[in-house]
């Protein structure tokens, strides 16, 4: 996840009160909320059990409210010293009773730490035979393109199922924020490690996260097998136009990372194409997952 505060500092149990007030409030915008809600969508990367983010009621309000029909929910663990099999494996016991308690808007998504390789290959397996459907947010105590990630990479091609990595929120050309970890993952890492997996399918996560956007999507323009989503609490103005422009429409995933009205907003007012929208919002993710067989209808 992003951050642990949304857009203007703050919490989520701030933001969703708001939101519920907000909504109350909409009146003469209720046409153009219609229209939000028209599009289906797979939030392609959200977080359950973090914080104050509980299994259902909050996730699921907003995604109500926004017409977001699927979410692929995982729960990663983003303190490196935490990152141990034993704590892997009961997040992940957590998301498989989520996805239980709501099959018809969970999909979920398997959080391990490379560093255990022989324990996250073993816990890919478990959480794949009990229904998740590729990588929760994997964090930042090894890079993506670490050797010890070549197996699990592997696996994860054999499956036809896509890697999603969590990418710096400290980053930009001038500065390195001293809170990440030099494990943290780049872009050019990704880019790194998808000339050497060209079969694979890796997702990029939230250019609205924090990280130079720009920078990112000018390294990422000629990776073809790394998905960028958008998601993230942070958008600039422009965001969406620079990703279309580099990434372009086909390889751009809906994301919210629990930033539900910044992430709709931004794809939405971005003066895409009724086509544009519909990959971005749900085809390009459902496809994905067709290549596994656990596409949408």
């Amino acid at each position: 996840m992003a951050t642990g505060m949304m857009a203007g500092g703050f919490s989520f149990s701030e933001n969703l009160a708001m939101g519920r007030k907000n909504y109350r409030n909409y009146g003469a915008t209720d046409s153009f909320m219609d229209e939000v809600r028209s599009y289906r969508k797979i939030d392609a990367h959200a977080h359950v059990g973090m914080g104050s983010i509980d299994y259902g009621d909050s996730v699921l309000f907003h995604a109500d409210k926004l017409g977001i029909d699927k979410l692929m929910i995982s729960r990663p663990i983003s303190d490196n010293s935490k990152a141990t099999p034993e704590n892997f494996r009961e997040v992940n016991d957590f998301i498989v009773e989520c996805v239980k308690r709501h099959r018809d808007r969970f999909v979920g998504g398997v959080c391990f730490n490379a560093k255990y390789q022989k324990e996250s290959l073993e816990e890919i397996d478990r959480c794949l035979d009990a229904g998740m459907v590729g990588t929760g947010e994997l964090y930042r105590q090894i890079k993506i393109n670490d050797p010890k990630y070549y197996p699990i990479i592997e696996k994860f091609i054999d499956r036809k199922m896509v890697i999603m990595q969590h990418t710096v929120v400290g980053y930009s050309r001038v500065k390195w924020w001293s809170a990440e970890p030099k494990t943290s993952s780049l872009p050019e890492d990704f880019v790194d490690i998808a000339r050497r997996y060209p079969e694979g399918m890796f997702q990029y996560a939230h250019i609205g996260g924090g990280i130079d956007w720009e920078n990112s999507c000018k390294v990422l323009k000629d990776s073809p097998n790394v998905f960028v989503d958008v998601s993230g609490s942070n958008g600039a103005a422009n965001m969406m136009d620079f990703a279309m422009k580099h990434i372009g429409e086909d390889r751009l995933l809906f994301a919210c990372d629990n930033s539900y009205y910044q992430s709709v907003g931004r794809v939405f007012s971005a003066g895409l194409t009724k086509s544009q929208l519909e990959k971005i919002f749900f085809d390009n993710y459902n496809n994905i997952l067709k290549k596994s067989g656990n596409q949408f209808d």
